[in-house]
């Protein structure tokens, strides 16, 4: 696909032409199938703990958006896939170097052309969004998607930094839980079930 042909697509809201561009999501399920996975969420909290040694051991470190990473102490190093809804600079991009990109975001118009073409890149389904969305009664967070996706992949382990569903806010940006439109305490009402339900869904404190 053109840039130009990009362009069109994502302004006209034309999904198939986008979803091209987009590995299939068992391919990126059958790249987890086996491994560890660290999620690393923004929560404030991680900064104050010493989690980046663990997050580091993990077989695959999944950041989200902007991915501070104040402290190699706290937050690791590595980042083998970010998973965004939202457009970072050059600069941002480098600065975590990420293996694969994951759009997240059901807004496609927001979607960068550096992101699409980035190697192994890959869309997220508007109807996985949407059964979310429903289950939760709100939009669901970059997170929160993460966490449903990694729910159905066949990973050994699922090890989840720096959530705490905005009690200490995020790292990322000075907004609050009034100012977004997700539902946190739906978001940890069901990352509860998950640990209570399945056995590979690790929750870790930020200390």
């Amino acid at each position: 696909m053109t840039r130009l042909g990009f362009t069109l697509a994502r302004l006209l809201r034309r999904e198939e032409p986008l979803c091209a561009l987009s590995v299939p999501q068992a391919d990126v399920l059958a790249d987890w199938a086996g491994r560890r996975v660290a999620l690393v969420g923004n929560a404030r909290g991680l900064a104050e703990g010493r989690n980046g040694a663990a997050i580091d051991a993990a077989d695959i470190v999944i950041r989200i958006n902007r991915a501070p990473m104040p402290a190699a102490a706290s937050h690791g190093t590595r980042t083998d896939a970010l998973a965004l809804a939202t457009a970072l600079d050059g600069a941002q991009m480098r600065r975590i170097r990420p293996g694969r990109i994951l759009w997240m975001s059901p807004k496609r118009k927001r979607l960068p052309w550096a992101v699409a073409t980035h190697p192994g890149f890959y869309l997220h389904p508007q109807d996985d969004i949407a059964r979310l969305q429903a289950l939760l009664g709100a939009p669901p967070s970059t997170g929160a998607m993460m966490i449903d996706l990694l729910a159905r992949s066949s990973t050994a382990r699922i090890d989840l930094y720096g959530f705490d569903f905005f009690a200490t806010l995020s790292l990322s940006g000075r907004r609050g839980a009034a100012d977004v439109p997700h539902d946190f305490s739906a978001e940890a009402q069901r990352v509860q079930t998950l640990l209570a339900q399945d056995s590979r869904f690790f929750l870790h404190p930020h200390g």
